[in-house]
């Protein structure tokens, strides 16, 4: 009975966690920097590439219609058994990025989007990702500063507590501008940085900054009357017309 109760809630928060990602991933911005990101991994037709924390598989789909073999990794069994939905004919395996199912030098091309940011020891993962690339192999890490989100607000100084709360629950929530020294002290070489700035004004955004309210609550930094409050404002914003969030993303990039 517990691991059914358990289930319920767990059901739950993928649900809205792929609610969320649905809504960022079908945004221009978000199409162009996985563009980019497949750009940098200097594809080549027929290798095996892995898309670590695959989620709910999109990337990896896309990587399949660009001619090599895309594996997707995913601790999750809720994210896992969404991606294998929709995308039946992708291969997806359960596994952590710092415990990853393949034999050593035997993929092309790494690929990690929003990961690094939930793991507790990020440099464990870059080992792991050197061990499995083979010489001559890509690697690519794409992901958020989430203490640098900018959300417009009449009340900047809450705005401001509430994305540094949010980020403090995080394992690694800089990790983005660490992935170059992450990189370099991993052995990889010709380690480069760029930063894209996506810039969201639709109010299927609201989805993100209600799980922004909602954790900084549960985590105590912020009273649930000033977090509704903030929500309030922000819901009036969008149906003016007035909603802006900016999220800077890094993406790194580097060979084996």
């Amino acid at each position: 009975m517990s691991m059914n109760r358990k289930a319920v809630p767990d059901h739950r928060d993928t649900e809205a966690l792929l609610a969320v990602l649905d809504s960022a991933d079908r945004m221009p911005d978000a199409a162009r920097l996985r563009a980019r990101s497949y750009e940098l991994l200097s594809l080549v037709p027929g290798s095996t590439v892995v898309d670590v924390g695959c989620g709910a598989g999109r990337a990896v789909a896309e990587l399949g219609e660009r001619g090599v073999h895309a594996v997707g990794v995913d601790p999750g069994p809720g994210m896992l058994a969404a991606a294998r939905q929709r995308w039946p004919q992708a291969e997806f395996r359960r596994a952590g990025a710092e415990e990853l199912p393949f034999a050593d030098a035997s993929v092309r091309g790494y690929r990690a989007d929003k990961v690094f940011h939930v793991l507790r020891e990020p440099a464990r993962a870059v080992t792991e990702a050197r061990r499995v690339l083979r010489p001559g192999g890509r690697i690519v890490l794409l992901g958020q500063d989430w203490d640098a989100i900018v959300i417009d607000s009449d009340d900047p100084a809450l705005t401001r507590t509430i994305v540094q709360a949010r980020a403090d629950l995080l394992h690694t929530p800089r990790a983005g501008r660490q992935y170059r020294g992450l990189l370099l002290a991993g052995g990889f070489e010709d380690v480069t940085v760029e930063a894209h700035t996506s810039v969201f004004t639709d109010p299927a955004m609201l989805s993100l900054l209600v799980r922004l309210a909602e954790s900084v609550c549960a985590g105590g930094a912020v009273d649930r009357d000033r977090a509704d409050e903030w929500l309030a404002e922000q819901r009036r914003r969008a149906e003016a017309g007035r909603f802006l969030v900016a999220v800077p993303f890094f993406v790194a990039s580097a060979g084996a």
